[in-house]
């Protein structure tokens, strides 16, 4: 296997100097001001740190290193900084804060007046730096951390602000306070799922947690699962937000593939959900350990059999994260399979859901571009009501009919398949009449993207099927269409959604929802056209907010096409409630509810019930 090189030469301690040859990353750790050790890498402290203080403090002995802290005083989970207002410390506290506020870099400042309470602040690094303001952002124990001297260090933590935007780490962009209040909530907690809407910047929530836990200690090696088109995205936000953090993607053939997770020291790895799911065996290895786990987009283990979840919560680790804008897309059993990996001991078996939310609640966090994003611009949706073409209308109206003698005439047989067949065959005659090929949808999108093509914006455009898209892309050709769905190979939809960025000739991107609804950014985009519904509101709005998430700069136009008199009318008032529900539920206030339509709800489509309950 071929290895690559450091680009600096590094000090290895006797443990790491077998995997010399063959360590699979190389990426540079840069300038680091705080010791950390990776797998029996040490990275040294500044030799030139003093400590000021207006006690007499017995330093470390550091006569081990002149540079290196010595092994007795290796971080601790977090670092020290200012006591919280009110609690006046002992003796004892302050002792320990300066021992490891010395070896961490922490300069604490006498408060004037002769206050015992310190007034904490990191030196500032060389270089520029970006300001995160002078709000503070503190870190607060949750309420299941039993140990005083976990709390306590907690409680000791310095802000944010100062540690982030003027302190050791060097930030490209000014993160929003709410994802510093997010990077506070994740570091303490072991078990956590942050749910925030689509678009808000999960990922970059994440990577300063892992940074900020890399350079104080708390973490060696984390593993990050995502699907496999968000590999892309998370190693491009990876050299944005931490450039001197080193990390892996975990690929290749079994034999190298087993060589990174077992013996790598690289801390922080990436590996796509099929290839985790593909190692089931590897990772059972004892070898294979990590401090932290955090799932992208877990609502993929939300089916607790699947291979895929069963893997998941196979890896051993201290720590488990998830991150999901949809935690519950169908069921209430997907909130409950997600924390069967975050923390199985949260929600027993058993749990009535009324009392779920109350379980879980010190354990996740949510926000809404309402609450929070205020300087986004709007998300503007509207319904377009169209009728049906003569054409469809006939096809549409013969379908239904003999649809519903069937399904009266198979009794009690009767299953939610049969009808969701029916459902199925009346939305495809919606978006195109297959004996004639006449489409209402097709001319009122073929209007609208005049107005895009004319004003230089780009769209998008959903659809649940590949065969509309193609469709579409015959009837658009003057747009220069691009399509991004199932049928396109994995290598080649990076450079597609490239090429669809950079091109002002490709006016509108062709998703299906199961390819194009997660994980991408598209907010050049200001419209947006579902042609046809999802089952789900919650998928829904993750394809929407594609668009609609930071960066985006223009109002976000959003046009729903819905065949007025049909299924898809039904369907959408369905949906419509169950949004409302949804909104209730994860903002903690109510019993979780499904979000995807229910059998009964099915069946009342055409009103069945009453034979399905009879069955």
């Amino acid at each position: 296997m071929r290895v690559k090189t450091w680009e600096r030469p590094l000090t290895p301690t006797a443990r790491a100097v077998p995997l010399l040859n063959s360590l699979p990353w190389a990426r540079s750790l840069g300038t680091l001001d705080f010791p950390i050790q990776c797998q029996g890498w040490r990275f040294p402290l500044p030799p030139d740190l003093t400590l000021r203080s207006n006690r007499t403090v017995k330093p470390p002995d550091q006569t081990q290193s002149g540079t290196s802290a010595p092994d007795d005083l290796a971080p601790p989970p977090v670092a020290p900084a200012d006591l919280l207002r009110g609690i006046q410390p002992t003796e004892e506290m302050l002792e320990f804060a300066d021992a490891v506020g010395e070896v961490l870099g922490i300069v604490p400042e006498p408060v004037a007046g002769g206050s015992s309470l310190l007034d904490c602040q990191l030196p500032a690094p060389a270089g520029s730096s970006a300001d995160v303001g002078d709000t503070t952002t503190r870190m607060k124990p949750p309420a299941n951390m039993g140990r005083l001297r976990d709390r306590l260090l907690t409680l000791l933590q310095p802000p944010l602000e100062g540690m982030l935007g003027k302190g050791k780490l060097t930030l490209p962009f000014k993160p929003y306070p709410y994802q510093l209040q997010g990077v506070a909530f994740l570091i303490p907690r072991n078990a956590a799922l942050i749910a925030d809407e689509m678009g808000l910047g999960k990922t970059v929530q994440v990577i300063l947690s892992l940074r900020l836990m890399l350079t104080s200690g708390m973490l060696k090696r984390a593993l990050v699962v995502c699907p496999k088109p968000l590999v892309i995205n998370w190693t491009r936000e990876l050299r944005t937000w931490s450039p001197d953090m080193p990390f892996e993607v975990i690929t290749g053939d079994t034999e190298q593939r087993t060589a990174m997770w077992k013996i790598s020291n690289c801390p922080v790895q990436l590996v796509n959900y099929e290839i985790l799911t593909r190692d089931h065996e590897i990772i059972l290895d004892p070898e294979v350990r990590f401090d932290l786990v955090v799932l992208d987009e877990a609502q993929r283990i939300k089916s607790a059999s699947s291979k895929t979840a069963l893997a998941a919560k196979a890896l051993k680790r201290d720590r488990s994260w998830a991150m999901s804008g949809a935690p519950i897309e169908n069921r209430v059993e997907d909130l409950t399979s997600i924390f069967a990996f975050v923390d199985p001991k949260l929600i027993p078996a058993g749990t009535e859901p009324r009392r779920m939310s109350e379980m879980v609640r010190d354990h996740i966090i949510r926000r809404t571009k309402d609450l929070v994003a205020t300087h986004m611009p709007p998300r503007i949706i509207r319904d377009i009501p169209l009728d049906l073409s003569t054409e469809q209308r006939e096809t549409y109206d013969m379908a239904e009919k003999d649809g519903i003698v069937h399904l009266n005439g198979l009794g009690h047989t009767i299953t939610v398949q049969h009808v969701f067949e029916l459902v199925m065959r009346l939305k495809q005659i919606c978006n195109f009449d297959p004996r004639t090929g006449a489409s209402v949808k097709m001319e009122q999108l073929t209007a609208d993207m005049e107005e895009v093509g004319a004003s230089g914006h780009k769209a998008i455009l959903f659809s649940q099927w590949v065969e509309p898209l193609e469709n579409i892309a015959r009837a658009l050709a003057e747009h220069n269409p691009v399509q991004y769905h199932g049928k396109i190979p994995q290598q080649q939809r990076q450079p597609l959604l490239d090429r669809f960025k950079s091109d002002p000739l490709h006016k509108i991107i062709l998703m299906s929802y199961g390819t194009g609804s997660v994980g991408l950014n598209l907010q050049f985009c200001n419209y947006v056209f579902l042609f046809d519904r999802w089952w789900n509101p919650a998928i829904e709005d993750q394809a929407i907010n594609r668009a609609h998430r930071l960066g985006q700069k223009s109002p976000v136009f959003v046009s729903r096409y819905i065949c007025a008199n049909t299924i898809e009318e039904r369907i959408a008032l369905v949906l419509d409630k169950k949004r409302a529900l949804f909104q209730e539920l994860i903002a903690q206030n109510g019993p979780p509810i499904s979000m995807g339509m229910s059998e009964d709800e099915i069946f009342g489509l055409f009103d069945l019930a009453r034979a399905k309950k009879s069955a």
